[in-house]
């Protein structure tokens, strides 16, 4: 069944001594700002990182944040399965383009051995990408709210329950510990995360830091690489750019040519996260030129730029827990909160999603479930 499009009230400015303070400014965090701003209420956004969009992150060929940028995070969503993605697609008016697929695929089995050719098919349903990279829902997210209740560089230590309100304590972003009163807390990241960096007051109890702990945070045990190119010649050969290799250190390769035409290709690195560590960058990257060469012919060992993101050594995003590949996140798998800290704190990243946790989409919903409910509570006691 079709997910029912959320309902956004507008209300007066509601009054209230305190705010409600969301941390982390990925999607998650961003989206439950958009709500509570269009609803009229006040909000404190704080990331620990110097940039909005937590794992999502496109950047040009150096590197930097762009807003035509190649996806070194997550890059693709699926419209007719992931409504909440879809509909804050349209939302925002954002461009999007199916993933190329046209061409034969490449499968290479052994080292030294030419890769075998196969004819492609089409992914029914087609993977989406946005026009100008997946960046591009963080920038017009952002473009919405106030710049002034968005703090960067400032990472939240500690919460306190005081009689009723919600004490945060943080580090700002030139080094200050300070602390803030808050109506409600809506934690925008991964649980594992935020039981390993923030303490809690009355502390939680044993079972519940334990789901947190063994909950998967999306992305953070894998690498992303990208080979970028002049032009995509493997197109002019009548490839895909998908490959599949048993090989390594490249185990799935896509072609990753931005809707403006700047080509690349790009692999999930296929080694664990230990493994990646005692190789290091320079070894993995001459690796994988090499691969890319083996597979696609002499013109892929001179891309003009590459690109290298382990999520796994991301000190915002993964604890040494997620090291290892431990599976993907549960819809629906969070335990719910003790009963001291309920409809005072809440849970809204991906890994929370209620549906399609692990994905885009399940950052959406969980945050716009979270909003919704912090709107509801604080309507009835206008």
């Amino acid at each position: 069944m079709p997910k029912k499009r959320l309902r956004i009230v507008t209300l007066n400015i509601i009054a209230m001594t305190n705010p409600v303070f969301i941390v982390g400014g990925g999607l998650a965090g961003l989206t439950a700002a958009r709500h509570l701003h269009q609803s009229g209420i006040a909000f404190q956004l704080l990331e620990a990182r110097d940039r909005l969009g937590g794992r999502i992150l496109s950047t040009d060929a150096s590197g930097q944040v762009s807003n035509d940028g190649f996806d070194l995070g997550p890059s693709w969503f699926w419209p007719g399965m992931q409504s909440a993605m879809s509909y804050l697609v349209d939302d925002l008016a954002l461009s999007f383009f199916a993933q190329h697929s046209d061409g034969d695929m490449l499968f290479q089995r052994e080292p030294g051995e030419a890769p075998r050719r196969f004819p492609g098919m089409r992914q029914v349903p087609d993977s989406m990408r946005l026009g100008r990279g997946i960046g591009a829902i963080v920038s017009a997210l952002a473009a919405g709210l106030p710049k002034a209740n968005i703090w960067l560089d400032t990472r939240v230590t500690q919460v306190t329950l005081d009689r009723g309100e919600v004490e945060v304590g943080f580090v700002d972003a030139v080094g200050a510990a300070r602390s803030m009163k808050a109506s409600h807390v809506l934690f925008a990241l991964p649980p594992r995360l935020l039981e390993a960096t923030v303490s809690f007051s009355p502390p939680l109890d044993a079972t519940t830091a334990r789901n947190w702990r063994d909950t998967p945070t999306w992305m953070a045990p894998h690498a992303k690489f990208f080979a970028l190119y002049d032009r995509p010649f493997w197109r002019e050969a009548g490839l895909s750019g998908t490959a599949q290799s048993a090989v390594g250190p490249l185990s799935e390769i896509h072609d990753a040519t931005t809707a403006s035409g700047k080509a690349a290709l790009f692999g999930f690195v296929g080694m664990s996260a230990w493994q990646r560590a005692k190789l290091g960058t320079d070894v993995i990257t001459q690796a994988a030129i090499e691969q890319l060469t083996q597979v696609f012919g002499p013109e892929a060992s001179q891309p003009h730029a590459t690109l290298f993101k382990d999520w796994a050594t991301d000190p915002l995003t993964a604890t040494e827990d997620d090291r290892q590949a431990d599976g993907h996140p549960v819809s629906g798998g969070l335990a719910p909160l003790p009963v001291e800290w309920r409809n005072r704190l809440w849970l809204s990243g991906s890994e929370a999603g209620r549906r399609d946790a692990g994905y885009l989409a399940g950052a959406i919903e969980a945050a716009e479930y979270a909003s919704m409910q912090i709107i509801n509570q604080l309507e009835r006691k206008r």
